[in-house]
């Protein structure tokens, strides 16, 4: 009786077998018969390789005429010659120098010689017979050189000759069954395009089905913040979950969604949450997969994927990076370079309006330039909806925390909130960054919890970049960067809208020799005087300089740049000019006026003229603050000169605590109240 040991072997052995040989139904005696592999391809392949390397003439090789032949022949500079009858061609091995006559000859001999090689000769004849005469009559000529001659002729081509000839043309009739006809049978018989290296392969969708075999874990638990698009998403499953709930009162399922937001906002894992909730088959699929080299492969992917879906009704389809296939078309198109695009562009329009409404079938896309996408796609009846994925507030950046911060182990000075308002314009990729970053940051410093000073260390390489303190600086260089910098922090602390300050560094950071971190509010709207406040708070550098130094340098560069920005936006966009007011020049569509824009030269010189006085108020305006505050800012030079790096409590214990409390702060007494 078998045990259960041998049973295991015997089913490896059949295991391993599979692969060469493949049962047939019965064949009337229940034998296996030979199946086809693409193995013995290869083994040929290698074999015919490996022939032709151990049988290979390493000889030199030379074609020589008939008469130069006939002189080599009858001087004796064979020992053998074969010729072959049915080409009427001879071939022999010089024996012997040839010598100045043949001087070509006598250096391939005196080559070959060097490396234990010979020298192979052939030459055509012109009659087989009259070269046999020829051979007999200088053999029994009187001091004949050639008498011990060896003449051999054959009229048979040998094994070599056999692979020389036709072995590629085997090897080519191989390959063309095996891929095209192969195919075609494959796809005729079960569409399936012949197995894996079946060419028909090509024009099929490659997309991933999950389904009950093979189910997405990720679920709308795992997704924090985004409540308002995870609302219109569990929408879109309650729809194929319980359809009668809406087509009886008369309303028709939405064909599809979009999902429109910035880099790393979660759309794809909000995609993918749809695949964990939904009980239907999910198709996830790249945008850039319909793309191919080969015309009409990227339309027949569309066919295939909506085929599929139709077949697995209901279900849905998930498209991401859709602007790699739906940018809007082009009527200047010149080179013929974006044909296949469009096509499977139109071929995608087709098959959204080629199935019904209340068919199960439910689209959902995710792009970050919804601006660039055909306006056919957008249309109602393809994208029904646009479900906006924005950048989280204050209260989604907190529940993102406690995601990514549950397999940490973080010590107790932990503050979630102060992390959250530390990381203003962070997507939810970002504070996965972070929160890793300090995870990676505290185990360098071989701590067994990550605290506080961990995640400001992060949130600091991220916006920032490494610290650089190898970066050599002479003492000129580092008491200007402290004056900026301390320029900065003097002017903040004293305005009422602007961020209140975080930390000041001058330690070099990425390309920044100096640094400094705020905390800003987040508004939905910005007044005018808000406004001012930031420019003459990015403008504290500068007229520090200019003032405690005499002179100025370049390392107000980025700040000159973003206050520039700042006023032609107040001037050209806000209407917040004396000059031009409840003007805005600002175009919604993003096409930038064309060749034209909307107002004469004599308006955009007034528009200079008037960023530039605004800007020529703030700077005059930091500067009489710094005056004002010049015993105060020189303690805080001194210190940052001494520490390199001051937080909150320095500034406090130079200037006092600050005056103005922010709307972040009223928010939190708010609650309290509550």
């Amino acid at each position: 009786m078998a045990t259960e040991k041998d049973i295991n072997k015997q089913a490896e052995q059949a295991a391993d077998k599979k692969d060469f040989i493949k049962f047939g139904s019965d064949n009337g005696e229940g034998k296996p018969h030979f199946h086809f592999n693409i193995f013995y391809i290869y083994l040929l392949i290698g074999g015919f390789l490996v022939y032709m390397f151990l049988t290979g003439d390493s000889n030199v090789q030379r074609v020589i005429d008939y008469s130069q032949f006939q002189q080599l022949t009858r001087g004796g500079y064979f020992d053998k010659v074969v010729v072959d009858a049915r080409e009427s061609e001879a071939s022999a091995i010089i024996a012997r120098d040839p010598g100045s006559e043949f001087q070509a000859l006598s250096d391939a001999y005196q080559s070959a010689q060097t490396t234990n090689n010979h020298v192979s000769v052939q030459s055509n004849l012109p009659s087989c017979d009259r070269f046999a005469e020829e051979v007999e009559a200088w053999k029994s000529a009187e001091g004949s050189q050639c008498a011990n001659l060896d003449v051999r002729y054959e009229r048979n081509s040998t094994m070599r000759d056999l692979l020389y000839n036709f072995g590629p043309i085997v090897l080519m009739v191989l390959f063309f069954w095996f891929f095209f006809v192969r195919g075609i049978a494959g796809s005729m018989n079960d569409r399936s395009g012949g197995g894996p290296f079946g060419i028909f392969n090509v024009g099929r969708s490659k997309a991933t089905v999950f389904d009950k075999d093979n189910k997405m874990k990720v679920t709308f638990q795992d997704v924090a913040g985004l409540s308002e698009a995870k609302q219109e998403v569990q929408e879109i499953v309650e729809f194929l979950k319980n359809p009668e709930r809406y087509t009886n009162l008369g309303g028709k399922i939405p064909k599809g969604a979009l999902l429109v937001g910035p880099p790393g906002t979660g759309k794809t894992l909000l995609a993918k949450a749809v695949a964990g909730e939904a009980d239907v088959p999910f198709f996830s699929m790249s945008g850039s997969d319909f793309v191919e080299m080969f015309v009409g492969v990227g339309a027949s992917r569309v066919r295939d994927l909506f085929r599929q879906a139709k077949e697995k009704s209901p279900c849905i389809i998930f498209i991401d990076e859709i602007d790699a296939v739906g940018r809007a078309r082009s009527t200047r198109n010149f080179s013929g370079g974006n044909d296949e695009r469009e096509n499977t562009l139109n071929q995608l329009l087709t098959e959204m309006d080629g199935f019904g409404t209340n068919s199960g079938v439910i689209i959902l896309a995710a792009t970050n330039r919804a601006d660039m996408l055909d306006k056919a796609l957008l249309r109602a009846g393809r994208f029904d909806r646009q479900i906006a994925v924005d950048l989280p507030e204050l209260n989604d950046r907190v529940e993102i925390f406690k995601v990514h911060l549950k397999p940490l182990h973080l010590a107790k000075n932990i503050d979630i909130k102060k992390l959250a308002r530390q990381t203003p314009g962070f997507s939810g990729a970002d504070i996965a960054n972070v929160c890793n970053e300090a995870a990676l940051i505290a185990a360098r410093n071989n701590k067994k919890r990550i605290d506080a000073a961990d995640f400001n260390n992060a949130v600091d390489r991220i916006i920032g970049g490494l610290e650089k303190k190898s970066k050599i600086m002479t003492q000129d260089e580092k008491h200007s960067i402290a004056i900026h910098e301390a320029g900065h922090a003097t002017i903040s602390w004293h305005l009422r809208y602007a961020a209140p300050l975080v930390k000041v560094t001058i330690v070099p950071r990425g390309k920044a020799l100096g640094a400094a971190w705020y905390m800003p509010e987040e508004r939905q709207i910005s007044t005018k005087e808000a406004m001012c406040d930031e420019i003459c708070s990015l403008l504290g550098g500068r007229a520090a300089e200019e003032l405690f130094i005499g002179q100025i340098s370049s390392g107000a560069a980025n700040d000159l740049e973003r206050v520039t920005k700042q006023a032609y936006a107040m001037v050209a966009y806000y209407g917040m000019s004396n000059r031009l007011p409840n003007v805005c020049y600002y175009d919604s569509t993003g096409q930038e006026y064309g060749f034209s824009k909307p107002y004469s030269d004599e308006r955009a010189k007034i528009i200079d003229e008037e960023v530039s006085a605004l800007i020529a108020e703030q700077y005059e305006r930091a500067k009489n603050l710094l005056k004002t505050y010049a015993e105060g800012h020189g303690q805080l030079t001194q210190r940052l000169e001494e520490k390199e790096v001051i937080f909150t409590e320095d500034v406090i214990e130079i200037f006092g605590e600050r005056q103005w409390t922010s709307r972040n702060d009223e928010l939190e007494l708010l609650k309290t109240k509550k």
